[in-house]
């Protein structure tokens, strides 16, 4: 995999017109994430589209339900034929194992590739104080985010999805097979918005990041054709 595959770019868009403008207007992403706004907006038709132009996805709807309902959502999902795909690990035990089956089940009924399933630790909007203050957990952030790692990774899921700030404690615990997806990845240069846990790309991968989840700094741009070269450049320079 090269440096520019590593990086996803997230489209974070209204409607399936400029979800199309922006994929032409960055011809050279390969990684598209997909969340929850445009999927309500457009349904499947979007992850269609992006799979015939050859593009891999990241269907981002980090579903968090009962165990019957969460096996349903992912069997669902699995047959799209998508390559990453998000539950929070907060789920529990049981709706994580089901959730685990039920994408293998839903890949062999649609005759596609099972996509790689990772947890959601901690959404990266979310500071420390807020954990403990507002969400009365009282483990500390990084300890709390190792542990819904390592309870993802016990009942069979790929992967994880970690703020670049835990992604080194993760990679030394969980290994090197166990996927890391590190959103709230900013450059020097950009503004780090509601991302209260961030690094640099380069910071990120150094510290064992398999893939960024990149948006706004390319997206918001002024030329994100410029962005992203920026990005990709400062990243092979790193190595």
């Amino acid at each position: 995999m090269n440096t520019e595959q590593r990086i996803i770019v997230p489209l974070d868009v209204p409607d399936q017109a400029s979800a199309i403008a922006l994929v032409e207007r960055l011809p050279q992403v390969s990684f598209w994430k997909v969340g929850l706004e445009l999927f309500t907006s457009t349904g499947p038709s979007i992850l269609e589209l992006l799979k015939s132009r050859q593009k891999q996805i990241f269907l981002d709807l980090k579903f968090h339900d009962i165990p019957n309902t969460v096996a349903g959502a992912c069997q669902a999902a699995a047959g799209y034929g998508v390559d990453l795909l998000t539950i929070h690990a907060s789920a529990g035990i049981d709706a994580l194992k089901a959730a685990t089956a039920a994408v293998q089940t839903g890949a062999a009924l649609a005759g596609v590739k099972p996509p790689k399933l990772i947890a959601i630790t901690l959404l990266t909007s979310i500071s420390s104080r807020q954990l403990a203050f507002d969400l009365k957990i009282p483990l500390e952030l990084p300890e709390y985010a190792l542990s819904m790692a390592l309870l993802a990774q016990e009942t069979g899921l790929d992967g994880a999805v970690c703020s670049p700030q835990e992604v080194a404690q993760l990679r030394q615990t969980c290994g090197d097979d166990f996927l890391l997806v590190c959103p709230g990845v900013r450059p020097t240069w950009a503004e780090k918005g509601d991302q209260k846990r961030s690094l640099t790309p380069a910071q990120a991968i150094q510290a064992g990041a398999d893939y960024l989840v990149i948006g706004r700094p390319i997206t918001t741009a002024a030329d994100p054709e410029l962005a992203w070269k920026r990005i990709s450049q400062e990243l092979v320079n790193s190595q």
